[in-house]
């Protein structure tokens, strides 16, 4: 096929300098089938002629439409793929979400779950799972002290509520009674509305043991002891000795206070005969306070601090067996533990011990008198 040869391709043949060029585009052919060309002519030079080179541009055309319908039926499967992993995977999520929401539904309408829920993988969602079965757990334990509570609160309470509605129904004959009938009689009202009322309040304390608007604080062990010294020993009268170092710990001083007091208050109560002074010991974050009661029996060392435990020896003195339990909570409370003993030469030993994540660094200790690290004689 000749290729049209116009004046600018002419000129161009007839130029002295080699390798000049012009591009264009023709139709070649009749109109009806015309074919596209793109023409490149080069001069020879020195005036030798031209080179023409012709290109069908239908052939790119086709080819390049052919690549487009690939690429758009492979961006086409891509997307399809793509769109069913997304599916599959966001069931897969959904699954365990919904999965947990219905189990959360179920606790909330019953008030008790069906179980751990099972954990897939190490996704956010396991970890979801993993904390909603300890979450589960911990409400399961709380359900459980919360009845435990309330059984043996109804247990103790029967005991002064029996007592005191058998006095009420004496009172109906109050005229037929004596005057040292009488006098028994309203003590004995008196004592047990008065043990049905300390009873009342350590319920409360017990169940508010660990939950409390107070926050953690840098507490001073020694200055916390010796505020539990001193109370008890206006109640008491009784000599008490203090000896701390200068031990600060994060938590809460008032629970602290009140576990130290009643530790106290308990060594009190069974050293009647005040035999020797009431020591408490401070060290280390441990507070440890020692008697010369008659100490505690073997079966007795374990139990002390239940809830409403009263061993044999206890039967016969004021209380509701919730002082030490609720050391135990506050303990807790501060991620700590308990202890209790026999200590050499009579008596007992009972404390507990803060966690040692609650240490902070100890103050220096002063010259003053009271400063921590000496004995300090409470009372007399």
């Amino acid at each position: 096929m000749t290729l049209p040869v116009g004046a600018a391709d002419r000129a161009l043949a007839a130029n002295p300098v080699p390798g000049a060029t012009t591009t264009s585009d023709l139709a070649v052919g009749t109109r009806a089938d015309a074919v596209a060309y793109r023409v490149v002519t080069t001069a020879v030079g020195g005036g030798r002629g031209a080179v023409q080179v012709g290109i069908d541009l239908h052939v790119p055309r086709l080819e390049l439409g052919g690549l487009a319908k690939e690429i758009t039926a492979i961006a086409v499967l891509v997307t399809v793929v793509a769109a069913g992993l997304g599916w599959l995977l966001a069931r897969r999520i959904a699954r365990r979400l919904v999965r947990l929401t219905a189990i959360a539904e179920e606790i909330s309408s019953v008030g008790s779950g069906v179980g751990d829920v099972p954990v897939d993988g190490r996704d956010e969602v396991a970890r979801l799972s993993s904390s909603f079965n300890a979450m589960l757990r911990r409400l399961a334990e709380s359900r459980e002290a919360q009845e435990r509570l309330i059984q043996d609160a109804a247990h103790e309470l029967r005991t002064p509520l029996t007592s005191l509605r058998t006095n009420a129904s004496v009172l109906r004959r109050l005229d037929r009674l004596g005057p040292e009938a009488r006098e028994r009689l309203v003590a004995d009202v008196e004592g047990e509305t008065r043990e049905l009322s300390n009873l009342v309040d350590e319920l409360i304390a017990l169940a508010l043991a660990r939950r409390t608007d107070e926050e953690d604080d840098a507490v001073d062990l020694h200055g916390v002891v010796r505020a539990a010294a001193d109370r008890t020993r206006r109640r008491t009268g009784r000599e008490i000795v203090v000896e701390c170092d200068g031990t600060r710990v994060r938590g809460q001083r008032a629970a602290l206070e009140r576990a130290v007091g009643n530790l106290v208050e308990n060594a009190a109560k069974f050293d009647t005969h005040g035999a020797g002074p009431i020591e408490i010991r401070a060290h280390g974050g441990s507070v440890a306070v020692s008697d010369r009661g008659p100490g505690l029996a073997a079966q007795d060392v374990g139990r002390v601090f239940d809830r409403f435990y009263r061993a044999d020896a206890a039967r016969s003195l004021p209380g509701s067996g919730l002082g030490l339990a609720i050391v135990a909570d506050i303990a807790a409370a501060h991620d700590g533990t308990t202890f209790a003993g026999n200590r050499p030469g009579g008596g007992a030993t009972i404390g507990f011990a803060v966690g040692a994540g609650r240490l902070l660094p100890s103050s220096e200790p002063d010259h003053d008198p009271d400063s921590p690290g000496t004995a300090t004689v409470v009372g007399t």
